[in-house]
């Protein structure tokens, strides 16, 4: 256990001392924010600060994993080494985008076809090897059926599973994307949402049907390779997002980018795939569902009957025109994400108190 809190207390350091160097590194660079022009007009003094922070927690929490590991004497895992693999793809993926916007003054970075290419590589890859490297109970950091609260009857496959894979990841990497449009309301959430699966980490690796004898509830024991380190990278990430969130509210000296809300949205993914609690990420990251559903309204609605459901999406944006502060947009969005983070921790128990 000893792991989880130097992770998290590294994670945390690191990035309330280094976020400022960032800060500067990317001001003296001058690569700052462009910002619509469509947009609220009281986003325009946002124009110019420093983005692509999502630099600092990224290297912030691989270094807290691996010091972790350092200080402890304990070898990484393959699960841990996956789930930070497609954190860091996702968000190469993210800075190159960041990059071609701020630096070759293309204001919509990657071109969609290769922006989609670099997302299906790190995700195909990561979906194939999250299939290998079973451990003495044959269990892979993955698992061919789907999972709410853990793995259900549904086995569909290597085939099947990487599509589906593919599908959370650019669902949800899309999803932290589209949210981070207020001073950090996209960090606040994940921090909500790392807490509760450094929770679950714990309690799965508690109640491992590893354990046998010790298990207080044999009956719903978990087959999960490595929930210990999962919980590890979870306390990491939580950690390095509080730091980050020191300069990222509002109002903000820096900003996270594609950079940070696709590797933030990869990494949540990984720990919902690996952790077999697919469906369950869907109900603790509900804020992101919630706004990425609001875009889908809109676009479907406009399209169809060419009116808009709000005044603009995404959804804080619409609260915005309506006279809300952006700082009250956040803390309201913040409560909404606390909500379901409770009601998905309250489901997970629940799952597990049943089959006593």
């Amino acid at each position: 256990m000893k792991q989880i809190l130097f992770a998290g207390v590294i994670g945390l350091f690191l990035t309330l001392i280094g976020t400022p160097l960032l800060i500067k590194l990317l001001a003296r660079k001058g690569y700052g924010q462009y910002i619509r022009d469509d947009g609220p007009r009281e986003h325009a003094s946002k124009r110019g600060t420093p983005t692509m922070g999502g630099i600092a927690f990224i290297l912030s929490t691989v270094a807290a994993y691996f010091l972790s590991k350092l200080i402890t004497g304990v070898s990484p895992s393959y699960t841990g080494l996956l789930v930070l693999g497609l954190m860091c793809g996702m968000g190469l993926v993210g800075f190159l985008d960041d990059y071609i916007k701020i630096v070759k003054r293309r204001s919509l970075g990657l071109r969609a076809k290769a922006k989609m290419a670099g997302q299906l590589i790190v995700g195909i890859a990561f979906a194939v090897l999250s299939l290998q490297f079973a451990d003495a109970r044959g269990n892979t950091p993955a698992s061919t059926k789907l999972s709410f609260i853990t793995d259900f009857g549904w086995t569909i496959g290597p085939v099947l599973f990487v599509v589906w894979a593919l599908f959370m990841i650019l669902a949800m990497s899309n999803g932290v994307n589209l949210t981070d449009g207020l001073d950090g309301l996209a960090t606040g959430a994940s921090v909500l949402v790392f807490g509760a699966y450094t929770f679950i980490g714990v309690w799965q690796y508690q109640e491992s049907c590893a354990n046998g004898e010790t298990l207080t509830n044999p009956g719903a024991c978990y087959e999960v390779r490595d929930p210990l380190d999962l919980a590890v990278i979870s306390a990491a990430l939580m950690g390095s997002c509080l730091g980050f969130l020191w300069w990222n509210t509002s109002p903000a000296k820096i900003f996270m980018g594609d950079t940070g809300s696709l590797a933030l949205g990869g990494v949540l993914t990984g720990l919902a795939i690996c952790s077999r609690t697919e469906l369950l990420v869907a109900i603790m990251g509900g804020l992101f569902v919630l706004i990425t559903m609001s875009v889908v309204i809109q676009v479907g609605s406009f399209r169809l009957t060419g009116k808009r459901v709000f005044r603009m999406a995404p959804l804080q944006h619409h609260f915005e025109l309506k006279g809300w502060s952006e700082v009250l947009v956040v803390v309201r969005f913040w409560i909404i994400q606390g909500i379901c983070v409770i009601v998905g921790l309250g489901l997970f128990y629940a799952g597990w108190a049943a089959d006593k």
